[in-house]
């Protein structure tokens, strides 16, 4: 699929995916928020949704659906991120562009660029819509997206904890190959292979973002570390490394498995998908390794 679907209303498509372990389960997340291309019946921006595909962290979810067969769960989107972005706080929004909201609202610098929980703009600039958003429409963007992802994320991690001690959940994107005028980096600035997130240090142990690091680069590729993204939502929310529960952020450069001009997968594609099931296959192996750590101090 290149291109964003709608569905019909009323489809009762569910909002997210989990596939749980295939096999013996390891205490691992890996979620894939904005891969997503389904489009509910009631968006209605003034762009197509060809143009709206390139806001898509398209393929993500494919490029790490081995992680069930290592035993970790895996949870992905169905919606797409323009509709409602599961990666921001429900105060991330421009109160302007919604009729009668009554709050609260967070101004930062997501929100000024359009890209709060409900988009308004491209990165390139353009505009969604040319009217204000009802408030009842948001409010079921919400009720039927983005609290049954944090749902589903939150059970997950909570099953992993209550049962193992300790949890290590991978929060999966991908980026562009190149800033814009709009973005953290700038326009045309040439972006790393791989970028790590764990906002400055709190959101996971140095060792986790140590292996995932020591893996990429392994490839050779070239990693770097909260430049330009520190990290959203789903990392901030679930984190919290004094408890065993640790949560790192990886954005992936299209570049490495696709044309973004076209949105077709790249003849890189099955390579770097290989390569990323090698870091998934670490990341379990470490988890089941440290858990069973945790549970000898108890």
């Amino acid at each position: 699929m290149t291109r964003l679907e709608r569905l019909p209303a009323d489809s009762g498509h569910p909002a997210v995916r989990r596939l749980d372990p295939t096999g013996a389960a390891v205490p691992a997340l890996f979620d894939s928020p904005h891969s997503g291309l389904l489009a509910p019946a009631d968006f209605a921006p003034v762009l197509s949704l060809q143009e709206l595909f390139r806001t898509a962290d398209a393929y993500v979810d494919e490029l790490f659906a081995v992680a069930p067969d290592y035993g970790a769960v895996l949870i992905a989107a169905t919606f797409p991120r323009c509709y409602i972005d599961a990666n921001r706080s429900l105060e991330q929004l421009d109160p302007a562009m919604i009729d009668d909201w009554p709050g609260p609202a967070m101004e930062d610098a997501k929100v000024r660029r359009g890209v709060g929980l409900i988009w308004s703009r491209l990165p390139t600039g353009e505009a969604f819509y040319d009217a204000p958003l009802r408030r009842t429409d948001v409010e079921r963007r919400i009720e039927r997206c983005w609290r049954p992802y944090h749902a589903a994320i939150q059970r997950a991690l909570d099953e992993a904890h209550a049962r193992f001690g300790a949890v290590w959940h991978v929060n999966c994107h991908s980026m562009r190959a190149h800033g814009t005028a709009r973005d953290e980096d700038g326009a045309r600035q040439v972006r790393p292979d791989m970028v790590l997130g764990d906002r400055d240090g709190t959101t996971c142990d140095p060792t986790f973002l140590e292996l995932v690091q020591g893996v990429l680069a392994g490839f050779g590729y070239q990693v770097a570390i909260n430049r330009p993204y520190k990290g959203q939502e789903l990392v901030r929310r679930y984190a919290d490394p004094a408890r065993n529960r640790h949560s790192l952020q990886i954005e992936v450069n299209r570049a490495l498995y696709m044309d973004e001009r076209t949105g077709e997968r790249s003849a890189n594609f099955e390579t770097l998908r290989a390569q990323l099931s090698q870091l998934v296959e670490a990341v379990c192996g470490s988890a089941a390794t440290e858990a069973a750590s945790v549970r000898q101090r108890r």
